[in-house]
């Protein structure tokens, strides 16, 4: 009797090191050989295929309340159905602490919604928006020791943006307890000064939130974000990075060898701020709508040679969903009187992984190994997960992503698992395809179809391989 589960056989095995020709076994959800010939329960031929790691989706926004009504279009199980279908096998949603609320509620409040009804396994970020002595000196730590090793500030937003001394703090407890911090770098006055300016300008269409929300206040806030951890010797993440000016600011800290890592997102190598502008200037431009705004072809230049040169880490989806037509959604009354009441966000879970495949891979802009790298097997290492997850090897998870490199179709709202009403993507030509998502041994997703039946984890993670590593 054979001892494998389950053969994936006969295609090419691409890591973030490496590609080679293989057959991988599998044995109660982990991989436990690798080589020809082999034989098991079941075989899934692999031919003509690669075989990658399962993607994992740093940043994604999950069944997240909003301060202004609207509600967001992805509860858990229809986001990581989204994930699983787009070649995900693990996402890492955030707990959001609602000002005047425990940081522990918080958490387990989310805890709630997702048991039971994940696709894909999940670790939690932290969202801090009220660091009160309470949460900096007993929750925050505690919660940290329990796994959750990474949590996000932001510099900006009413309702989540934090002073630079309440950032130095959680820089401090970030520092003490080994964690990661994550940064939403844009200077908060500054959006607010050049919003108030446009509307009294009468310069209220979507198209306007690109120009509040400018370059030079996400690059300003970036080197901010820099000053405090060289400071406090911490190291963070630069989330959604959108251009050449704030990449600028890491190239110059890690020329200092400061641990600055950064990360970027489909919008800002397929779209700009133009796409904003809807049809001529209308509301349809609300569809493109986050922050940091895709910005302009220069960027997009900037962007790709960053993600080839290693300025950036990972390459996450920033997936946050607002609906675009009906109730408490992005086209609201109170919406179509300025830019600044849209709800920020656009869908992309299931998308991420195809355009930068596609964009990045077919087109040879980057190699498939550093594909792997960026979204899969840094993410792991960046976050905790490595080497369970983001890698083929002996004794890892058997999570892993079939992709079709020679099928070429459009992206389109109706073929998306997603719960939101639209894809900023619609009609966009990708070239190379995810066909099967393999969670711990077992098929979640095949060519769109995810199984019905949530499957997903809850993990804890370790402290982030920086800190080990000692860099």
């Amino acid at each position: 009797m054979n001892d494998l589960d389950l053969v994936i056989g006969g295609g090419n095995v691409v890591t973030a090191a490496d590609s080679y020709a293989a057959d991988i076994g599998i044995k109660d959800g982990r991989i436990v050989q690798i080589g020809q010939g082999l034989t098991g329960v079941e075989r899934i031929d692999a031919s003509g295929l690669l075989v990658l790691p399962g993607g994992i989706d740093a940043h994604v926004h999950l069944d997240q309340p909003t301060s202004d009504g609207t509600v967001m279009a992805d509860d858990f199980a229809s986001g990581t159905r989204s994930a699983a279908a787009g070649g995900n096998t693990t996402v890492l949603p955030f707990a959001l602490q609602i000002k005047g609320q425990s940081l522990r509620a918080c958490v387990e409040d989310y805890r709630r919604k997702a048991a039971g009804n994940c696709h894909t396994d999940v670790a939690f970020h932290l969202i801090v928006s009220d660091p009160t002595p309470q949460v900096l000196g007993q929750e925050l730590p505690a919660l940290v020791r329990d796994g959750y090793t990474s949590f996000k500030v932001f510099m900006t937003y009413d309702d989540l943006v934090l002073n630079d001394a309440q950032l130095l703090d959680v820089f401090e407890v970030a520092r003490r307890e080994r964690a990661l911090v994550m940064v939403h770098a844009e200077g908060h006055d500054a959006i607010k000064h050049l919003t108030r300016r446009l509307e009294a300008e009468g310069q209220t269409a979507p198209y306007y939130h690109a120009e509040a929300h400018a370059q030079i206040a996400e690059r300003e806030a970036t080197h901010r974000a820099i000053s405090h951890a060289q400071l406090i010797d911490v190291p963070i993440v630069i989330v959604h990075v959108s251009g050449r000016e704030p990449m600028e600011q890491i190239q110059w800290a890690r020329a200092r060898g400061l641990k600055v890592f950064a990360e970027t997102c489909p919008q800002y190598i397929v779209l700009t701020a133009e796409d904003l502008r809807g049809l001529n200037m209308d509301f349809d431009g609300a569809k493109y709508v986050c922050s940091p705004p895709p910005r302009d072809v220069d960027s997009q230049v900037a962007i790709w040679q960053g993600l080839r040169d290693g300025t950036f880490d990972i390459f996450s989806s920033d997936h946050c969903p607002f609906r675009f037509e009906g109730e408490a959604s992005k086209d609201n009354p109170r919406a179509r009187t300025s830019f600044r009441w849209v709800p920020n966000g656009i869908p992309g879970v299931e998308t991420r992984l195809p355009i930068l495949f596609s964009e990045g891979v077919s087109k040879g802009r980057i190699s498939l190994q550093r594909f792997v790298a960026l979204t899969s097997t840094n993410p792991a290492r960046l976050y905790g997960l490595y080497p369970q997850k983001g890698s083929i090897a002996i004794g890892a998870d058997a999570d892993l992503t079939l992709w079709d490199p020679t099928l070429t179709r459009p992206i389109r709202q109706a073929d998306l698992n997603h719960a939101c009403d639209y894809t900023p993507y619609e009609e966009m030509q990708i070239t190379g395809w995810p066909v099967r998502t393999i969670l711990r041994g077992r098929t979640i997703a095949v060519e769109g179809y995810v199984r019905p039946d949530a499957g997903g984890r809850e993990l804890s993670r370790a402290a982030s391989e920086i800190y080990s590593r000692g860099t």
